[in-house]
């Protein structure tokens, strides 16, 4: 995992055209050659002038050395197989009729209208399927899909499933071992968890196979192994396993087989140097050492093969192993996919290929790999992927320069991109995701969809079983005649694994349908979210070509600092203007057609609608036009939840505001006894990079709470993400806003009923100058974090308490929430706001177990349940890099609302509500706007382009 706990939260090789390749061949003489030449040994040994004694391990040892060079890989006649070996005896032969599908081909965007025919875990027919060959099964599960896509499941090259499993509980968790930096005889498949309550959210994403991977503490943290996701009768994580290594339980099989595809885990920098207190050098020569050692014995080996081969057995004893060093050996013989966690340490990688003649699979996190293609290049063998988050950035300092742009440039570079999870860094469930805005920033979309199937499946060696449709099955699709010849062979490739997707798969919320694994489907009762016509579509993107270049150009640090425009702004061609409305809410303005203007003076906003109403106000003035293309003005958006504005890198503790004191646990210092609680406002940070990008992204309001561990967080603040520094004007908006506690089972220190009992008597004392008066008296609301039902359940009593002891009702907000949901009609009664952080729920602890996931696996979401029961509802996040996709986040609660929540409610999510949860005396007037160009702030398509600022008086342009 790349982020530890311990402070967390090529040139593409063209595509095999015929079944029997060079390397299968060789593999075929080879046996035979084994063959004749022990035949002859044998008569040597008879007939010769010397006798010769052959150890009885002879005939074994001659073929281990006959194969010690072997490739792995499929062997020759994989696709003339009847059935999958994963087939599951009485699963039901399937057609999909109707479907837009998309095969996987990363060289175009390859879409063909027609049937999916499955059968024995096997993509039988691709095509329009005739009655004929329908005729021919009895029971078939026929599903309609009206056009809708299919897409190859979807492949986690970088997961951690199963050994960092939820909830997370104390000896659950087995990414990383603390036992030595050099570890490659350990095995995530020890490890796996058949109980992760995220196997089922992550299938419910269309996600099918995993690359489970040991963890990031060690320079070589292990073997990693590759999974289906599905549950299987056995129960067991062996069964899960796709295409282990032959000998995983010491048994064996033909010798002539080409070996299976290993994969190992490297890290470097940071993560190991962080638990061992090494430095990168110390970490490097570690790499070199153990190389070293594997390299020695596999020269060991490979004498000892030119001595058997020969017939010189005198001596010659056993075959050198040593099970601790084997994999690694392995590594130098090109018989396993190794991949690098590497952020800034690629030339040194690079270097250790060369130095020790060994092939990378791919570099993952690899935040800097956009700016070096070149390196990458020179690496030993082929051009490693890059395998990256698409905006997760700048949580250390090696992923400071991490930029959106990064997929993009690494394409037009040559370079294989894939799109990982890291699960749970990122909940894999949502690994399309990391798609879509690849896509959005510039990736072309058949590389962004190849980016979780087809690519990672061929980084991994796996292309012959999960990813993509290969071209000698598409030319049935033409000539549907030819089915009768395809139904022999049979064709276990990607579309074994399928998934049906309610829209587009790059529109921003795609939804499986239902997923297939193993022919298998994964969904019983799926849950369905009308989407719009539009979604059916590839998504149209912006234009970045200015923004790409200067990531290049400014090696991944480009000013962030947006334009200040014209006194006079007038904004055309805009479609729709949403504004708060004065009563809590957002509306529409209805009288802003397409082809409307706004007209902007100092900040403020003095006309709207057609020109000819507006002119009035523009006429003999030095006027800026900016041409909207359709695009919209809406509120400006707040976050809440993460650090943002007290901490610029996550993993750099010189960058932090700091935690405060818990006065539950800690010895707080006299000089603060009895003073007033920390306030956020005095820790401010201004201008960091995620702040500012998250002001680029719409979101013109910070609301943070000072960080802490304990009960007592403390006042939270109000804050410009855009403004230089707390000086400025309108850089803080308000010194104080709400009194911030946390209660849980997951913190450290007294019992929950302890923090209860605590907060009831801050509350109900007679402390009148304290801010808990405020609380009492209504002035400003107390928020608590907490996660479960329980708890959440005993703090609505406790403001019956209150009401009862003083004749107030205060006002309560929970944030965090994840069981929220089912509380709903007790939140309602009692007037007690819900902000859902994050927004997409996880099990991520016990606390948060009995979540609300929605489509499509269940009906309703935490947002529609908690509306429909009057409950006033925000959207917050965790960590301060998401802040700049909360537009994203508030759209994606209205597309799996089924049409429940409106635009307006949306934007309300993620503005007002959060305003009245949080305290914040807001003044209509005065209230940022965010303008975009060619669609409004939720669409994936618009880009947005400037922030009408009347508090500060001016308007931000973000256009060159």
């Amino acid at each position: 995992m790349d982020k530890l706990p311990t402070y967390s939260p090529v040139d593409r090789p063209r595509p095999r055209r015929s079944k029997l390749t060079l390397g299968t061949a060789a593999l075929t003489l080879c046996s035979i050659s084994a063959a004749v030449f022990l035949l002859s040994l044998s008569q040597l040994t008879f007939f010769g002038k010397q006798s010769v004694r052959l150890p009885f391990h002879a005939e074994q040892t001659l073929q281990k050395c006959q194969m010690l060079h072997a490739k792995p890989g499929p062997p020759n006649n994989f696709h003339e197989r009847a059935q999958s070996d994963r087939f599951v005896k009485g699963t039901r032969a399937t057609l999909v009729r109707n479907a837009s599908i998309w095969t996987g081909d990363a060289e175009q965007y390859e879409i063909f209208q027609g049937d999916i025919l499955l059968d024995k875990g096997i993509v039988r027919f691709v095509g329009h399927a005739s009655q004929d060959l329908l005729s021919r099964y009895k029971d078939l599960v026929t599903l309609d899909a009206g056009g809708s896509w299919v897409t190859p499941g979807i492949v986690d090259l970088h997961s951690h499933l199963g050994v960092d499993s939820a909830p997370a509980l104390n000896g659950a968790s087995d990414t990383n071992s603390r036992k030595g930096p050099v570890l490659p005889w350990l095995r995530s498949l020890d490890g796996l968890n058949t109980h992760d309550d995220a196997y089922r959210l992550s299938i419910s994403g269309g996600v099918t196979t995993a690359n489970v991977l040991p963890g990031s503490a060690n320079a070589i943290g292990g073997q990693a192994f590759v999974i289906k996701l599905r549950p299987t009768a056995e129960r067991s994580p062996s069964s899960m396993l796709l295409e282990p290594p032959y000998t995983l339980n010491g048994t064996h099989v033909d010798p002539t087989l080409p070996p299976r595809w290993r994969q190992m885990k490297h890290a470097c920098g940071e993560n190991p140097s962080r638990v061992y207190g090494n430095t990168r050098m110390d970490t490097f020569w570690a790499f070199r050492q153990a190389y070293d050692t594997a390299r020695q014995l596999k020269e060991e080996q490979d004498a000892y093969c030119t001595r058997a081969l020969a017939g010189e057995w005198e001596g010659l004893g056993e075959f050198p192993d040593n099970l601790q060093w084997e994999a690694l050996v392995d590594v130098l013989r090109g018989r396993v996919k190794a991949c690098f966690g590497a952020q800034i340490d690629l030339d040194d990688f690079v270097r250790l290929t060369n130095e020790f003649q060994f092939p990378v699979a791919a570099f993952h996190h690899a935040h800097e790999t956009y700016l070096v293609p070149g390196t990458l290049k020179q690496a030993y063998g082929h051009t490693p992927a890059a395998a990256i988050f698409a905006t997760n950035a700048r949580y250390k300092r090696e992923a400071y320069r991490g930029s959106e742009f990064a997929a993009r440039i690494l394409a037009e570079n040559g370079i294989d991109v894939v799109m990982k999870s890291d699960h749970p860094v990122l909940n894999s469930r949502f690994l399309l995701y990391e798609a879509q805005q690849a896509h959005m920033y510039g990736l072309q979309a058949n590389l962004a969809l190849a980016a979780v199937t087809s690519t990672p499946a061929r980084i991994m060696g796996q292309d012959h079983r999960i990813g993509s449709v290969r071209e000698g099955l598409l030319i049935f699709l033409l000539d549907p005649s030819h089915a009768d010849q395809f139904l022999t062979p049979g064709y276990d490739a990607g579309l074994v694994d399928l998934v049906l997707w309610d829209s587009h798969p790059l529109a921003l919320g795609a939804t499986p349908q239902q997923v297939w694994i193993d022919g298998i489907p994964q969904l019983s009762e799926p849950a369905f979210s009308t989407k719009p016509k539009s979604f059916q579509h590839v998504p149209r993107t912006p234009n970045f070509d200015l923004e790409a270049a200067a990531a290049i150009k400014y090696e991944g640090l480009p000013p962030l600092t947006p334009k200040k425009a014209k006194d006079l702004v007038v904004f055309t061609n805009i479609s729709s203007m949403f504004v708060a409305d004065g009563v809590g809410g957002v509306m529409n303005v209805a009288d802003v057609k397409e082809g409307g203007v706004v007209v902007v003076k100092a900040g403020q906003v003095i006309c709207w609608g057609a020109v000819t109403v507006c002119m009035t106000h523009i006429t003999d003035e030095d006027a800026e036009w900016v041409d909207l293309e359709g695009g919209s003005i809406s509120p400006g958006l707040i976050s809440y939840g993460s650090p943002l504005g007290l901490e610029e890198i996550q993993g750099e503790r010189s960058t932090h505001d700091g935690t405060v004191f818990d006065p539950l646990t800690d010895s707080v210092p006299s000089i603060l006894a009895g003073s007033e609680l920390i306030q956020a406002a005095d820790g401010l940070q201004f201008a960091g990079r995620d702040t500012l990008l998250a002001y680029r992204a719409g979101v013109t309001m910070g609301i943070t709470a000072p960080s802490s561990s304990g009960l007592i967080a403390g006042l939270s603040t109000v804050f410009s993400t855009g403004a230089a520094h707390r000086l400025e004007n309108g850089a803080v908006i308000q010194d104080v806003a709400a009194l911030h506690v946390q209660i849980g089972h997951s913190n450290k220190g007294p019992s929950v009923s302890t923090q209860i009992a605590a907060l009831r008597n801050m509350l109900l004392g007679d402390e009148s100058s304290s801010r808990f008066s405020e609380v009492i008296k209504g002035v400003i609301p107390l928020v608590v974090q907490v996660q479960n039902a329980d708890i959440i359940a005993s703090l609505i009593q406790l403001k019956n308490e209150v009401k009862a002891w003083t004749g107030t009702d205060i006002q309560l907000t929970v944030a965090g929430a994840a069981e929220a949901h089912l509380l709903a009609k007790e939140l309602g009664e009692a007037g007690v706001g819900v902000i859902l952080t994050p927004s997409r729920p996880f099990p991520e602890d016990w606390e948060s177990k009995r979540i609300l996931p929605g489509p499509p696996l269940t009906k309703e979401s935490a947002f529609t349940t908690l509306l429909a029961h009057g409950v006033t509802v925000g959207i917050g996040i965790v960590e301060q890099w998401s802040a700049r996709n909360t537009r994203f986040d508030i759209a994606w609660a209205a597309l799996e609302s089924d049409g429940k929540i409106s635009r307006e409610q949306a934007l309300a999510l993620g503005s007002v509500n959060l305003e009245k949860l949080l305290g914040v005396q807001r003044s209509q007037s005065s209230s940022d706007l965010v303008v975009t160009r060619g669609g409004t702030l939720l669409d994936l398509e618009a880009k947005i382009i400037g922030i009408i600022a009347p508090r500060r008086g001016f308007v931000d342009l973000m256009i060159g």
